[in-house]
């Protein structure tokens, strides 16, 4: 078997951490056989495909773009400022347990949809916002997710922020292609545009799973497609693809920006390659790569045969 870990230079960086290199080999070794008729890509939103920091600051969530509207109430900024201020170190926090940080998060949420209701923030006051705060997307993003629509690769942005954000934002950088569904927490309107709360079952960080997807137009795109490339920024990211029980190979890959050297065990512990403060796409880029460049010398080979 090839050495794929160390043919890739990207996954070679002082930045890149791995507990054990023979199994990424052996999955991306899988993940090339497969081709791209095979794969499919799963990515958190916030801090996974937008930067986790920039200019010494955390980047703004797409919870947060939508504070910034200006028809947003004060009195929602002020609670949701609370929350997260409540809430967000125990999301990032490695030494409480999965099951206690689920109990908070689902808090979080139920607490986050209450403070939506009663206000009238229309989809079009949403995308103007977005496009005016310019969020920043990982480098290398856009060229990314057009190769992956040149190969037609379905990809899933399974996002536990507000859905109306993430899909303003992508529309807004230009990677909302046709192979993309977002499945999130979207606004529910009233007949009189009032929000009413989300549309569906709250999503958080951590009870995301493709069980959402199931019977969805999508999940028949993907039905077929046994290889997956992950990407995530929180633990619970690694169990989007729970559920698929058809799955062979996924590749997790896991960002780190925040208490990384305490949380970098339990990291390698949960995802096959932890990149920390990596603010690019070059990993998953490089991958996707040579799959596809395996795919096409192999297809050369047969045409001269």
């Amino acid at each position: 078997m090839k050495n794929y870990v160390k043919q890739i230079t990207e996954l070679n960086g002082n930045q890149v951490f791995m507990k054990s290199t023979e199994q990424v080999n052996k999955i991306i070794h899988n993940l090339i056989d497969g081709g791209c008729g095979k794969l499919q890509v799963v990515s958190d939103f916030d801090k996974t495909i937008t930067k986790q920091h920039e200019n010494g600051k955390l980047h703004i969530s797409s919870f947060g773009m939508f504070s910034r509207c200006p028809s947003v109430s004060e009195d929602h900024i002020k609670m949701n400022t609370e929350l997260t201020k409540k809430y967000a170190p125990v999301e990032v926090d490695p030494n409480i347990s999965m099951l206690e940080k689920k109990i908070l998060m689902e808090e979080w949420w139920s607490l986050s949809e209450d403070s939506l209701k009663g206000m009238r923030v229309s989809p079009e006051e949403i995308a103007r916002v977005c496009a005016e705060l310019g969020p920043s997307l990982r480098s290398r993003t856009k060229e990314f997710f057009d190769e992956l629509y040149k190969a037609e690769i379905p990809v899933l942005v399974f996002s536990a922020g507000l859905g109306d954000t993430v899909v303003a934002v992508l529309k807004h950088c230009d990677v909302h292609l046709s192979n993309v569904e977002v499945v999130s927490n979207f606004l529910k309107y009233d007949n009189e545009g009032t929000i009413v709360g989300f549309k569906n079952s709250i999503i958080h960080t951590y009870n995301k799973n493709e069980f959402a997807i199931k019977g969805s137009d999508f999940y028949s795109k993907v039905a077929d497609r046994d290889n997956v490339i992950l990407m995530g920024d929180t633990l619970g990211d690694a169990n989007m693809v729970e559920g698929m029980e058809h799955l062979s190979s996924v590749l997790k890959i896991g960002f780190l920006y925040e208490r990384s050297e305490e949380a970098l065990p339990s990291y390698m512990d949960t995802f096959d390659i932890v990149l920390i403060d990596d603010q690019s796409m070059n990993i998953p880029m490089a991958i996707f790569n040579l799959i596809k460049n395996n795919e096409i010398t192999q297809s050369t080979k047969l045409g001269n045969e």
